[in-house]
């Protein structure tokens, strides 16, 4: 299993970042994609999701602020994050919430995000 995600970096806050993740075929294909981040000493959590249609969801700590896309032909999940806080600061990653609830996938590199108060 692929999963290899990019974009990101430091930023002040309020400001944006997109944030990149390729997955393997198997895994992308026809399932539901999800951005996840880890804060230091904090959980992994969920905070968009979007099926193979293009229908999202977000956590309510992001909503309105991010926006999660896909390109279905590249494999390929995007994150959109504006107005950014330091509390969004954590390590990225994507995966299919269904394949982590099974315990089917492992986590692949994830991405750093830091935004600075």
């Amino acid at each position: 299993v692929q999963l290899q995600a990019s974009g990101g970096g430091l930023v002040q806050a309020g400001g944006s970042l997109r944030l990149s993740c390729v997955a393997s075929g198997s895994i992308f294909s026809d399932n539901p994609m999800g951005w996840y981040r880890q804060a230091p000493g904090k959980q992994r959590e969920l905070v968009a999701r979007i099926t193979s249609g293009g229908s999202t969801d977000y956590a309510d700590s992001v909503q309105g602020r991010f926006t999660i896309s896909r390109d279905n032909a590249k494999n390929t999940v995007y994150l959109q994050m504006n107005s950014l806080k330091p509390e969004d600061t954590a390590v990225y990653y994507c995966n299919a919430p269904l394949a982590v609830a099974y315990g089917l996938t492992g986590w692949g590199q994830g991405t750093l995000v830091t935004v600075s108060s």
